[in-house]
């Protein structure tokens, strides 16, 4: 069962995206605060009063959405690792800077909970999706090891419909041999140019190695810079 849907040359590593050494540096200051857990929502009721802009985590269940986190914020258990699927039931908020706020959600795909409590979350971010007016983009995380699914479909076609940016990211890149991680880039970028939402490139990136983290924190960086002068 979803969750979302209730049914060259170059290092790949290193060469999805280009940033500037002062990007660089930005993305290691606005990361580099104190950043910890500030509240959980389970309905739209207890959902923090908006403010400033907020970037949220998405992707399957176990596709490294905790690992990643923790390896932005250079905090090894802001977020709880765990090896059961659909663990996140919640939309997590972490602050730590006084614009931007991040947000783990709850992964989609197989999750060991009721029907209705599956349904209840989908609804849950549904809605959020719609009506989060200071959600400014959602990272989608996928398993360089294996692509876009189809399974990941339904979910990518909620934020389409919703009109939400949305961007991905490959995780645990580092198992992935160079030439298979490049061809996985460009048939997942490929297939986000049938998307308007989507944002066009993709980076990869490993928890483990820390690989690619320099430029997720750049990204987000920039697009704080650009949507919060």
């Amino acid at each position: 069962m979803t969750l979302w849907g209730l049914q060259p040359s170059l290092n790949p590593m290193t060469a999805t995206l280009d940033f500037s050494s002062a990007e660089l540096e930005a993305g290691r200051r606005l990361f580099g605060q104190p950043w910890d857990f500030a509240s959980a929502a389970g309905s739209l009721e207890s959902l923090p009063k908006m403010h400033g802009i907020e970037i949220a985590f998405a992707g399957r269940s176990n596709v490294g959405k905790s690992s990643l986190i923790n390896a932005l914020t250079s905090r090894k258990s802001l977020v709880r690792v765990s090896n059961t699927p659909g663990r996140t039931q919640e939309l997590v908020y972490f602050t730590g800077d006084p614009v931007l706020t991040l947000v783990d959600m709850p992964g989609y795909g197989y999750a060991a909970a009721p029907r209705q409590k599956v349904k209840a979350w989908t609804e849950l971010i549904h809605a959020y999706l719609r009506g989060r007016s200071n959600l400014v983009r959602v990272y989608v995380l996928i398993d360089g090891r294996h692509g876009l699914k189809d399974t990941d479909g339904p979910s990518l076609d909620v934020l389409g419909e919703a009109a939400v940016s949305h961007q991905i990211v490959l995780t645990k890149a580092d198992q992935v041999a160079a030439k298979d991680l490049e061809a996985c880039i460009a048939a997942t970028e490929a297939a986000l140019a049938k998307r308007p939402a989507a944002f066009p490139r993709v980076l990869a990136t490993s928890s483990r190695t820390g690989a690619g983290i320099p430029e997720l924190r750049a990204a987000v960086a920039r697009l704080k810079a650009e949507r919060h002068p």
